[in-house]
This record gives structure tokens, sequence and C-alpha cells, in this order.
């Protein structure tokens, strides 16, 4: 019955927090004795950071997980769950501002398992002398967003802070979701054998940000690419079966999540540099700031992990649905060197693309 928890579900489940759970056993020790920003760019740091003091003292099967939303059983069903702060700068960019952003990045957190988004919750930080002009003009820009995505904001609360404290406007959100398939997602279930796809050009939000700065002197139409993924998802889980992992590529990029990846399952991922579909602005202006595109945010595009037999299928899935048409099969799951991620570089060359370092492209979403 759609929606039910079945008997194979449940010691599928079982096997995976088993797994976690010896995985976890290595400890891990934060060096830094104050936060930096680092810690918020979603790489090593931030890795750290996450498992040696959140892990650590709110300990539990389901945290275990360590995904970007937490799955659980409900009224004989199971229902998925996150939540989400946006502190980006600046608050209005090409493509989109922080109130879209809010909205469509909790519903990909929600789809990314396989959920229907179903509601969300939405908390404002304002700082003393805030324009109530652009505060209007980011909740309008939220309610379409919602109305968009198929979702309701039920829910909020509002704190003003005194001026200086707060950089105009943050966002919290938290969303809920119903999970209707029989599909147990994650970072720890790749396999030999798999593909990993990704569903469009990469980069494209993180660029757009650092222009709209001004702190390039490069002049470019690209925009942002955040969108809502549910509707994608669906398409691809309807489309295809044996697929393995869903994650939507915002800090880190799609670099940090294939290195989770690989960590999670203890595999080798092997991606063709070639492959990788990217815009000719988001490669030039990562040559300029002298950092690789792999790691620069998107907001509207999700990393696949595909049982291999199965990846022509959930490519057509996806390049059938508008969000997806610039889809793209980049590389594969290998069992050595396990819990690497290897580039095969247009030059002919391999080398190991690793967790993210560092703070290359802060205050992205």
């Amino acid at each position: 019955m759609t929606g039910q928890i079945t008997g194979a579900q449940a010691g599928r489940e079982q096997q995976v927090l088993d797994r976690i759970d010896k995985a976890r056993r290595r400890k891990a020790k934060i060096r830094e004795e104050r936060i930096t920003m680092a810690h918020g760019a979603g790489g090593k740091a931030t890795h750290t950071l996450i498992e040696a003091l959140f892990l650590d003292a709110f300990r539990n099967p389901v945290l275990e997980r360590l995904e970007d939303q937490a799955v659980f059983p409900a009224a004989g069903g199971r229902l998925a769950l996150t939540t989400d702060s946006y502190v980006v700068s600046p608050l209005f960019f090409p493509g989109g501002d922080i109130g879209e952003l809010a909205v469509n990045g909790t519903v990909n957190d929600l789809a990314m398992s396989g959920a229907r988004p179903l509601h969300l919750s939405a908390g404002f930080i304002l700082e003393e002398g805030f324009p109530v002009a652009d505060l209007q003009r980011i909740v309008a820009s939220m309610a379409a967003a919602a109305k968009a995505a198929g979702v309701t904001i039920v829910t909020g609360d509002t704190k003003v802070v005194q001026r200086g404290k707060a950089d105009g406007c943050y966002i919290n959100t938290a969303g809920v979701g119903v999970l209707e398939r029989d599909v147990t997602l994650g970072a720890d279930q790749a396999r030999l054998g798999d593909a990993v796809l990704v569903s469009g050009p990469i980069g494209d939000h993180g660029v757009t940000i650092m222009l709209a700065r001004g702190e390039l002197d490069i002049s470019s139409d690209i925009t942002s690419d955040t969108a809502p993924l549910a509707g994608l998802v669906d398409a691809l889980l309807t489309g295809t079966d044996g697929v393995r992992c869903l994650r939507d590529a915002t800090r880190g990029g799609v670099a940090t999540i294939l290195n989770e990846a690989a960590a999670a399952s203890e595999v080798a991922v092997v991606v063709d540099e070639a492959a990788v579909p990217m815009r000719a602005e988001v490669r030039g202006a990562s040559e300029i700031l002298g950092i690789d595109p792999l790691y620069v945010a998107c907001e509207g595009r999700m990393v696949v992990v595909v049982d291999g037999t199965r990846a022509e299928a959930a490519l057509a899935a996806l390049q059938a649905h508008p969000l997806g048409a610039g889809a793209a099969i980049i590389g594969e799951v290998k069992a050595d060197p396990p819990t690497l991620v290897l580039l095969r570089t247009e030059f002919g060359g391999t080398r190991i693309v690793d967790m993210l370092i560092g703070d290359p492209l802060p205050r992205i979403c």
C-alpha cells in the first residue's frame, strides 16, 4: 500500500543503520578553537563540526544517517523532515532572491529522500532599519515559489534585532513531506557498477552570487539555477527503478556530494571531466577565482546515483523533464580506491577530488 512500511523496507533500513554505526565509530575531532567561515562552507570543516559536536551530542538512529532530511515512521507510513537557514548576500540576485531560495532549498531537501513536499515553516530574523518594501518583495517571492512547488507555508516566526546584528534579513525554514514509494535513498546506498548523473549544468548559482556582489570584473547574463526539484525527482522515480542516492548540489558543490557517497558507501567514484555539463561563464569565473567548478554551488541541480544497468533509463527520464534537459552521465562507482573520488581529466590524466577545504564561495545560500 502506498506510504506503508514493509518488512523488507524495515530490514533494509536496519542494515543501513548498522553500516552507519560502524562508520561513525571513527571519532571526528575539532582542532580549531573558534568557529571560522570554513565551518559553514559544506566541506571538511563543516563535516567535522557536525560529526564531532552535533552528532556526538544529539546521537540517535535517525540523525545517524546525516542526510539533508530525517526520514521516520509515522501513522503507518513514513515522513521526511528538514530544516535550513538562509543568509545569502546579496538578498536579491539575477534569477532569484533569498525568499525563493529558502522555499526551493527546503523543498529540494525533502525531495532528495523521495518524499512529496507538503508544508513549510518560515522564520524571519530582521535587522532594525530593514526596508519594509524589501521584506514585502521577499515575502511575495516566497509565496510565488511555494505555489509553484505545490507546498503551503503553514507557520512561522519573526524576530527583530538591533541595527548591524543581522545583515538585513535571515530566513529559517522547516519542511515536512510524505514518502509514498518503497525507496531508501542515501549516500550510503552506492554499489559497484552504479552510474553517476547530474541533472544539468553545474555551478550557476555560486557564480551568479559572486558576480552579483561585484567582486569580479566580469559581465555575464548567467542567472541562478534555483528551482524546486520535486517534480523532477518524481519523473525520475516514475521512469526507472534502481535509484540509490539523490542529493541537491548546494554548499560544496558536486565534489562534496560525491565524496560523501564514496565515504559512506566505502566505494570509489570516478568522474569523467569532459562529461560534466558546465556553462562557459562558470568555467571562466572559476578559473579567475582559482577554484574547481566541481565545488561551486548549485540550487536547482541534483546528483543521481543509479544502478548502472538503469543509467540510460534514468537519463531519459531526467531529460524528458524541463529541469533535467541538460542532464548527463558523468561517472561510475568502482571498488578502488575506496572512499576516494577520482577525476579523469580532459588532458588524459587522473587526479583526486577531495572534500572541499576552506571557504571559496561564502554566503551563497
